[in-house]
């Protein structure tokens, strides 16, 4: 959903990376008018203390929470009492959560159930519960690197892969998503393929994209090795014939047919 008018951004300092912050709200950007960027920890820890610049230049509001028990941390209930705040205000339509914790999937579900988008930002280890939780969650490993952090050396030194694309075998090394997860996306295009072919049996991609996310939403071409959806087709000319058509004005339109 790229039409969002008013977004709420709540970041968990305690359990995201500052590196990325830019990047972050770059990406909940691409989706709307981000109205409300907060960023909840304890200030005083010595992890925290390179937030504040970053902070200020990035206009976050930094709501601090003290540790009330040694070793244990508050900043995740504070997240959840002002997200229900704002919810309740019923002023705003997006809600963009930035943590890796299962902790914060029964608010995703409370999120959810009031009929605000929820968009789930964190690391590849967040558990499933809270990524599909979300009606679209976005891995942290995926946004453009941030200062200070160190691009991966590539694999194959000898061969450079494509800017836009690169072949399965290329494709990086993830989780128990990554290469299991090209035939659960297979099976998810075949299923759009059924339901919304056209009488010559082509699909939009468009459309096959925004159903995928529904049925996982942590789903991103990126994640597989691929700038967008169709180049991931693309690699797989066994599988999917691609047709380019134009559409109105400048706007082209991609389908594809399941071979």
């Amino acid at each position: 959903m790229d039409n969002l008018q008013k977004i709420v951004l709540l970041i968990d300092a305690d359990n995201t990376r500052l590196v990325k912050l830019e990047a972050v709200i770059q990406e909940i950007s691409t989706h709307g008018r981000i109205v409300v960027k907060r960023a909840y920890g304890n200030w005083k820890k010595d992890a925290l203390k390179h937030w504040e610049n970053e902070l200020k230049r990035l206009a976050i509001k930094a709501e601090q929470q003290f540790d009330y028990v040694s070793g244990k941390n508050a900043t995740d209930m504070a997240l959840v009492i002002d997200t229900l705040d704002l919810l309740h205000s019923n002023l705003y339509d997006a809600f963009a959560i930035v943590a890796s914790d299962s902790d914060y999937t029964p608010l995703a579900i409370r999120l959810h159930e009031s009929g605000v988008y929820v968009i789930g930002v964190g690391e590849k280890k967040t558990p499933k519960a809270f990524r599909n939780a979300c009606d679209e969650f976005v891995f942290l490993e995926n946004l453009e690197k941030g200062a200070g952090e160190k691009p991966a050396p590539p694999k194959n030194k000898a061969k450079e892969p494509s800017k836009e694309k690169v072949t399965v075998s290329e494709a990086p090394e993830e989780n128990e998503d990554s290469m299991d997860g090209f035939e659960e996306i297979h099976n998810l295009l075949k299923i759009a393929s059924d339901k919304y072919q056209d009488d010559d049996g082509y699909v939009n991609i468009s459309s096959a994209g925004t159903f995928i996310k529904r049925a996982k939403p942590d789903f991103d071409s990126r994640t597989y090795g691929f700038l967008k959806l169709p180049q991931l087709l693309e690699a797989f000319p066994d599988k999917y014939e691609i047709k380019r058509y134009p559409g109105k004005g400048t706007v082209t339109i991609i389908a594809y047919k399941c071979l």
